[in-house]
């Protein structure tokens, strides 16, 4: 319930932000903001965080919204998948990030991995791109899509960076502790049906 609550909340905020963009008067104006701040209270009811918080979130953006890209690499080595120990809240994920300007995809997903485990790696293919609202997923502050992509090591050494504590191969059949906010069980399993596959799943 929380999350279909947290659906509704960005959704009215993601239609007030392009209302604003595209106004013609200053009534219009009026209305989109405060269905804005209506979007800013109905989170809060299910949220901890204090509403100027969810507040900043809901109004540091402009123009039309869009979902925000996540990038992720998937690094097999034995059968085993790379994982890397996030310092923010000391659980696991697969290495990556936000899509950064004048980078491509597959370079993100390069550059991510280099940074968080030390590792050089090169694109192989897409995997899957997966929405967050689906895949069981916590509720999020944004919606985001993930682009994942099936990477090789061709150098470097495992270390830790200023974002991980450290990295290191696990089996599917044994994962640590994963980082929900980031990935989950569902898309595990995702992913190693696709690494089966020679097609992208898109969802």
């Amino acid at each position: 319930m929380e999350k279909e609550i947290l659906n509704i909340a960005q959704r009215i905020q993601a239609i007030a932000q392009t209302g604003l963009h595209y106004i013609q008067n200053d009534f219009d104006r009026q209305r989109y903001s405060e269905l804005r701040e209506l979007s800013v209270l109905l989170a809060s009811k299910i949220s901890d965080a204090e509403i100027n918080k969810i507040r900043d979130i809901f109004t540091s953006d402009t123009g039309y919204q869009t979902p925000k890209i996540d990038i992720r690499s998937v690094v097999i080595k034995d059968d085993k998948i790379l994982l890397t120990r996030e310092r923010i809240d000391n659980k696991w994920s697969l290495p990556g990030g936000f899509a950064d300007i004048n980078y491509s995809p597959s370079e993100v997903a390069v550059k991510e991995a280099l940074e968080e485990t030390g590792l050089k790696v090169k694109c192989e293919r897409l995997l899957a791109v997966v929405d967050t609202n689906k895949h069981g997923f916590p509720p999020l502050e944004y919606h985001y899509y993930k682009m994942i992509f099936q990477c090789s090591i061709i150098g470097g050494e495992l270390k830790g960076s200023n974002e991980t504590l450290e990295s290191r191969f696990f089996s599917f059949d044994g994962l640590p502790e994963l980082s929900t906010m980031r990935n989950t069980e569902e898309l595990f399993r995702l992913i190693r049906k696709q690494l089966s596959y020679n097609i992208t799943y898109v969802d």
